[in-house]
């Protein structure tokens, strides 16, 4: 594989992996555009575990306090608000997991067409406009409640369709349910955690079982890419939705939705 290939799928997982414009989308785009041979699920899930090292380090205060608050359950001091958040983001988590093992277990390869792309991308995005306008703001993380958090978790499902945005349909939810726009952020930055460690193990034993020393360097290289490139592009879209709303990123996914939708029904050639 080039070392452009690599190095640009890095910093277009980095950029877009926790932005609500979905980067699963944009790793198939990526070699679509360039004319490169798909790079395939296991060096997307490499680039999505290095997003995974740079939220840890961006949210390490709230993973802190809710394995400090599961070490004070345990130890029988009762379950407060750090514990019972970290014992939502596992029920949150569930369903993806389902859905992830079904999927890859019937559809391996993922559903990797410009065509649902496209329309995941423009329809998704302005359900995300529509619920982030007309939702009213009454609501911060902690105060979900179970069915909230399951309600969220069933939504991250969705995520599994390339172009709609596991972020993205989960701040959709969050909204959905009357949550701030920068703890719909928060909390769907923290259920990533569970997401992308399952996905990372099971391909990461794939790749173990594969024992190419190229794939292997690859993997590692991208990773460490993807893990600068999203810890930049966190903090700037946190700044962003501190004093502002998902506008501008509902308005790229329409742009990018309708080029999609163009060229795959043969209204435009790239």
């Amino acid at each position: 594989m080039p070392t452009l290939h690599i190095v640009l799928l890095a910093l277009v997982q980095g950029v877009t992996e926790f932005l609500p414009i979905s980067s699963s989308g944009h790793l198939v785009l990526l070699p679509w555009f360039a004319g490169w041979q798909d790079q395939g699920l296991t060096l997307d899930v490499a680039v999505h575990v290095g997003t995974l090292g740079a939220v840890v380090a961006y949210l390490w205060r709230d993973i802190a306090d809710m394995l400090s608050g599961l070490w004070r359950a345990l130890k029988g001091k009762g379950v407060g608000k750090d514990a019972r958040l970290a014992f939502y983001l596992v029920l949150g988590t569930l369903p993806i997991i389902g859905a992830g093992y079904a999927m890859n277990a019937y559809y391996p390869n993922g559903l990797r067409s410009v065509e649902v792309i496209g329309w995941a991308t423009l329809g998704f995005g302005v359900l995300l406009w529509l619920i982030d306008r007309f939702s009213v703001t009454l609501r911060r993380m902690e105060h979900l409640g179970l069915s909230d958090v399951m309600i969220i978790g069933v939504a991250q499902c969705l995520a599994l369709i390339p172009g709609t945005s596991r972020s993205g349909i989960t701040m959709t939810a969050g909204r959905l349910l009357g949550l701030e726009r920068i703890d719909c952020a928060r909390f769907s930055m923290l259920l990533s955690i569970p997401a992308i460690v399952g996905a990372g193990t099971l391909k990461g034993l794939e790749l173990y079982e594969k024992g190419d020393p190229v794939l292997i360097g690859n993997v590692l290289t991208a990773a460490g890419l993807a893990f600068v490139s999203a810890l930049i592009a966190i903090a700037l879209m946190m700044a962003w939705l501190r004093r502002a709303s998902f506008t501008p990123f509902v308005i790229y996914r329409i742009l990018l939705g309708g080029v999609l939708l163009a060229v795959s029904y043969g209204y435009l050639t790239i």
